[in-house]
């Protein structure tokens, strides 16, 4: 029996975009995530929501495995505005996580958990704190971030469009751990 291949997360590069768009189509496949398929599900990557800060993968194997982009807050994100209320901080210290998906296949591996702490981490490097939103019905995505440390915050609708409005359940990221 072969040992299990080691998870590796790094920065996404431009050339992981067709097997980050792969994985991403086969997400929604099974998961229905994202909810709305975007025309151009590359620039959708790339773009995060807001302004983006980084984003990394997840490789096992060698072959792109997960996804993750760490991103600053675009006008009308419910998330860091209840964290901005419910801490007294301005929205400019706030990261919102997006973007994060891990496919079937890669599951099982903690993929999911090591792509949020390293944006964690990130948001630590920086001084910002990360928080995040999930649609209120994503049952499994709200089990990791539970299981993972992420604090909740609410449920609030979030307009996606002028016809779309979803209930979301927003979190709040654990603080990084610090290196020993």
């Amino acid at each position: 029996m072969s040992p299990a291949p080691t998870p590796r997360i790094r920065p996404r590069h431009a050339p992981d975009l067709p097997a980050c768009v792969e994985a991403l189509a086969q997400v929604h496949e099974a998961d229905g995530y994202p909810t709305n398929w975007p025309e151009q599900p590359a620039e959708w990557l790339i773009g995060g929501g807001g302004s983006p800060i980084g984003a990394w993968v997840a490789e096992l194997g060698g072959c792109v495995a997960g996804h993750v982009v760490l991103c600053r807050s675009a006008e009308g994100d419910v998330a860091p505005a209840l964290w901005s209320r419910r801490e007294g901080v301005p929205v400019d210290e706030i990261a919102v996580v997006s973007r994060l998906f891990v496919p079937p296949g890669a599951r099982g591996h903690g993929l999911g958990a090591l792509l949020l702490a390293r944006v964690v981490a990130e948001a630590a490097e920086l001084g910002l704190h990360p928080v995040l939103d999930v649609v209120a019905y994503d049952t499994s995505a709200t089990a990791l971030y539970e299981r993972t440390g992420w604090r909740f915050l609410g449920t609030a609708e979030q307009r996606w469009s002028p016809r779309q409005t979803v209930t979301v359940r927003c979190y709040a990221g654990p603080e990084a751990e610090t290196p020993i």
